[in-house]
């Protein structure tokens, strides 16, 4: 929300294994109702073939792609990234007033 003409500084913090790059546009455009993405990453294995569709949707709205390797099956490392990442941010950067995380 914008107050005295500044408007929030927010961070979108996003889990590519478990969103589809369909949702990007209408989630920046609500995300521009609360503010600015002064913060846009996205998490995941991008040697995995199941991520290539990302591609397009990264370079249009600049997002930074944030490499977390599958070492293990069964265990979800991208979650554990972006949870320590937007924990870094919230507690970290004076630029930041919220952050929203997409994760399924």
């Amino acid at each position: 929300m914008e107050e005295d003409g500044i408007q929030d500084k927010l961070a979108v913090l996003i889990d590519a294994d478990n969103a589809q790059p369909s949702i990007i546009e209408g989630l920046m455009d609500e995300i521009a109702i609360y503010g600015v993405a002064s913060v846009k990453r996205i998490y995941g294995d991008w040697t995995s073939p199941n991520l290539v569709s990302w591609k397009e949707s990264l370079l249009e709205h600049s997002i930074q792609p944030i490499q977390q390797f599958a070492y293990t099956t069964g265990k979800n490392a991208t979650d554990s990234s972006l949870t320590i990442d937007a924990m870094d941010l919230l507690y970290t950067e004076k630029l930041v007033s919220c952050h929203t995380s997409i994760v399924g």
